[in-house]
């Protein structure tokens, strides 16, 4: 057999193959409910990799190659995971603190501060390493910071912080 054949064959298994979710250079912050959410994803993930393992041959098999690549960055982001106490007197936003700002029209939004995993824009759950979670980590009420955005700047002022409820 060539070894032209036997690449081609490697070619073609290598594709079916699920690209690798990428590790992000960031510290893993978690608050203690990213920590629990990365828990349920992970046993979640093994229960759907039984269920496709107990097919047998009637297996996806590209459904498995996907749930396994899932399974590796989720456990390698439980490794990595750090997670943060929100000091209920803390004068200042933190990691886990929710934050209601104002920005220049008086317009208020609430916003929580978590980790890279929990970030959830639709529920006001915004990454702590984003320009706005930037902008407002560290900052104390009365504080006007500069949120730093594509569409240009905008100067917000801290109104109010609370611990995680």
């Amino acid at each position: 057999m060539s070894r032209a054949f036997v690449n081609e064959d490697n070619a073609a298994a290598q594709v079916n193959q699920p690209v690798e979710r990428q590790i992000s250079a960031q510290t893993n912050y978690v608050t203690q409910r990213g920590l629990a959410q990365l828990h349920d994803q992970v046993a979640s993930l093994q229960a759907q990799y039984s269920e496709q393992n107990a097919l047998g041959d009637d297996a996806d098999k590209q459904r498995m190659a996907e749930i396994e690549r899932d399974l590796r960055y989720f456990n390698q982001r439980l490794q990595s995971a750090q997670v943060v106490s929100v000091t209920p007197a803390n004068d200042r936003v933190q990691i886990g603190s929710w934050v209601t700002f104002a920005d220049e029209d008086n317009t208020e939004q609430r916003m929580q501060l978590v980790g890279e995993d929990q970030a959830d824009a639709g529920s006001q759950l915004i990454n702590w390493a984003s320009p706005l979670g930037k902008a407002l980590l560290g900052a104390s009420v009365g504080d006007e910071v500069t949120w730093k955005r594509p569409v240009g700047d905008v100067v917000i002022e801290v109104v109010r912080i609370e611990a995680d409820d």
